[in-house]
């Protein structure tokens, strides 16, 4: 992988933590909060 690779992989999984955020931050219920942060723990441990 070369260095503008690994950049464009960076800003992807940043752009990708953001827009999560947003979406645990903008939930209308606790249930569905705590569903968002359960599948992005899932996702996170299935990226590393």
């Amino acid at each position: 992988m070369n260095i503008a690779a690994k950049i464009r992989a960076r800003r992807d999984q940043a752009r990708t933590r953001r827009a999560v955020m947003r979406a645990i931050d903008a939930a209308a219920t606790p249930a569905l909060r705590h569903e968002l942060i359960v599948i992005a723990q899932a996702r996170s441990n299935g990226l590393r």
